[in-house]
């Protein structure tokens, strides 16, 4: 099995490993593939204290073998992330998780924060599925960057976002089309964040 690029994290346990930094670290250590004594000398762990967590992560599906070397007398079992990168999805705290639906406002912080906790969660939930039953996940990214020149331009470019957005929903969205399948579109904008201290 071929290590994945991302992993979208569902399980309460093997979130609270990828909060625990010793964890963190086995887990950036075995992004290539790396035995336990290898990666305790890295780390400079002791071996017996490094096992330990190897294998809880082991257990959770954070860790994989992918084969053996030799070493002197003995042959090491090679270990390697099952991902590359790994995220918690929102659904880890399912109870308390926001939903959009529960805001009036479409336009304030929060809003924002529980579409993109949503589609987070649902993607992940779908693209399980899709992998199980060996296909692809169909998606579709869109992300730019735009630079105002005053808030009278922000405000007609959202304006005009939104007209464009609603003439093609009301051209293309077909609610009775029979074997038809709905895709869920969600558009967010917000400040980037500075890249040097200082920058607005």
């Amino acid at each position: 099995m071929s290590q994945t690029t991302v992993r979208v994290i569902q399980d309460e346990e093997a979130a609270a490993s990828l909060l625990q930094p010793l964890r963190r670290r086995i887990l950036l250590c075995l992004r290539e593939p790396d035995s336990a004594a290898g990666v305790a000398r890295a780390l400079r762990v002791p071996r017996q204290r490094l096992g330990y967590h190897v294998r809880i992560l082991e257990d959770q599906g954070l860790l994989r073998r992918v084969g053996e070397r030799p070493a002197g007398n003995m042959t090491e079992t090679l270990l390697q992330s099952s991902a590359r990168h790994f995220v918690i999805s929102p659904a880890v705290v399912r109870e308390l998780q926001l939903r959009p639906e529960q805001l009036e406002d479409r336009f304030s912080s929060a809003y924002a924060v529980a579409a993109a906790a949503r589609t987070v969660a649902e993607v992940s939930t779908l693209r399980e599925r899709a992998e199980a039953a060996g296909k692809k996940l169909a998606t579709l990214t869109l992300e730019t960057e735009v630079r105002f020149a005053c808030p009278a331009d922000q405000h007609a470019f959202a304006a005009e976002l939104t007209r464009t957005l609603a003439d093609l929903t009301a051209r293309y969205h077909t609610p009775c089309a029979s074997g038809g399948r709905t895709f869920r579109f969600a558009l967010t904008g917000h400040p980037t964040p500075p890249s040097t201290p200082g920058e607005s």
